[in-house]
């Protein structure tokens, strides 16, 4: 049986009113594909491994690996379920997978870290490939875990195949573009609604996680002269109601250090942050961080979602009943996985694209995603979120492709 979150269940049921969905067309979204499972041995330790893809009707697995010590195979379910959502919305020819060591990677040296790569690969590379299921960076893993990874899988197989792994080194076949890319296709989506809902005003920013997604974030905000007025990481926050000097954090985290060592502000914890007196809240730490139990206390009239799940389902009702708008995750973080569509499509045709050239059509992507989901949202009279919308747009596209499969 599929372990999928409860709120993921909620979200499907919800689904299935407003779609009128049939008994068998809610049993095909609340199960997965293939469920693969691994030990692996490290340091005379053992640790649970896993590789999900949950939904193919569209195209190979796409998602993530993630080492973090939280792991669990209904985690690394649920987070393959968004992905099959999320590239189901973004419109790009993948279905969704996911995976991860339940592991503490801070714990590990380098060497170790190579280890647990190349292990991870020994133990999956039967189900990965170009054309199967493609991997790429996420929590704790980043561009060298990638390229360890690529490298254990050539040898393996014994042939090239850079299209099996995105967010790969330049050197490797990876993008310039894809460091920042979630970030950046999150502010594409923000000015756009910023442009829809401030007419006048320059809204003021909170941002929650300070690692690669928010800090590139606070760069391109803070370049167009947005005011962020507070910032977080794993050791706390800091706030200035008059704004923060964001190049003065990036100097702070690029030495190691945290932002609460920024001189020039008020010290936060992580949870008060999410409480402060702004116009929009970005999300880029972990997922639930808004729950039933601090959501009235949510001062922001918008939230944008880069962390994966970080607004639970009891959540979303109260703040759509406060009027508080939620960009939803699987929109507005899907800058990077389209960016590793581009990586990939190069990585299987040869076909180098200019840099400017996919910057624009990221751009685009971007914004046509949300009108879609703006134009759903308004057709049901703003009577449902922003995230039901993207929801509705991307299970409705996967079932008719099941259907055409004759799946349904």
């Amino acid at each position: 049986m599929t372990k999928l979150s409860a709120d993921n269940v909620k979200r499907i049921n919800a689904l299935k009113t407003l779609l009128n969905l049939s008994a068998k067309e809610v049993k095909l979204l609340k199960t997965a594909t293939q469920i693969k499972k691994a030990t692996i041995n490290l340091k005379g330790k053992k640790y649970q491994a896993f590789r999900v893809v949950y939904n193919r009707a569209l195209g190979p697995g796409k998602g993530g690996i993630r080492f973090h010590q939280d792991v669990n195979e209904e985690e690394v379910t649920s987070l393959s379920f968004w992905m099959t959502i999320k590239n189901s919305l973004a419109d790009i020819p993948y279905g969704g997978g996911k995976g991860g060591v339940r592991i503490n990677p801070k714990n590990l040296t380098e060497i170790e870290k190579e280890t647990l790569s190349r292990e991870y690969i020994r133990k999956f590379y039967k189900f990965l490939g170009q054309d199967k299921d493609i991997p790429a960076p996420d929590v704790y893993t980043n561009s060298q875990v990638m390229s360890w990874m690529l490298d254990e899988f050539e040898k393996k197989t014994q042939r090239h195949e850079p299209g099996m792994i995105t967010g790969k080194p330049v050197e490797l076949g990876g993008l310039l573009m894809r460091q920042d890319a979630t970030a950046k296709g999150a502010y594409i989506v923000i000015k756009e609604v910023i442009k829809k809902n401030f007419k006048s005003k320059k809204p003021s920013f909170v941002i929650q996680g300070f690692g690669n997604a928010g800090s590139y974030l606070a760069q391109l905000l803070s370049k167009d002269g947005y005011k962020i007025l507070a910032v977080s990481d794993s050791k706390g926050g800091i706030y200035n109601r008059n704004g923060l000097n964001i190049k003065t954090l990036v100097d702070i985290k690029s030495k190691g250090k945290s932002v609460v060592d920024y001189n020039d502000g008020e010290k936060i914890s992580g949870e008060e942050i999410l409480e402060l007196d702004t116009d929009i809240l970005a999300l880029a730490a972990l997922g639930d961080q808004v729950t039933k139990k601090n959501a009235n206390n949510i001062k922001a009239k918008y939230i944008l979602e880069l962390a994966n799940g970080p607004v639970s389902e009891e959540a979303d009702k109260i703040l759509f009943n406060k009027n508080t708008m939620v960009v939803p995750d699987i929109l507005a973080n899907s800058g990077g996985v389209i960016v590793s569509y581009f990586e990939w499509s190069q990585n299987k045709t040869g076909n180098v694209l200019d840099n400017s050239y996919l910057e624009k059509l990221l751009e685009t992507k971007m914004k046509n995603n949300l009108q879609k989901v703006y134009n759903q949202y308004l057709v049901k009279d703003k009577k449902i979120d922003l995230r039901t919308a993207a929801y509705m747009i991307a299970v409705k596209k996967i079932l008719a492709t099941e259907k055409l499969r004759g799946n349904l």
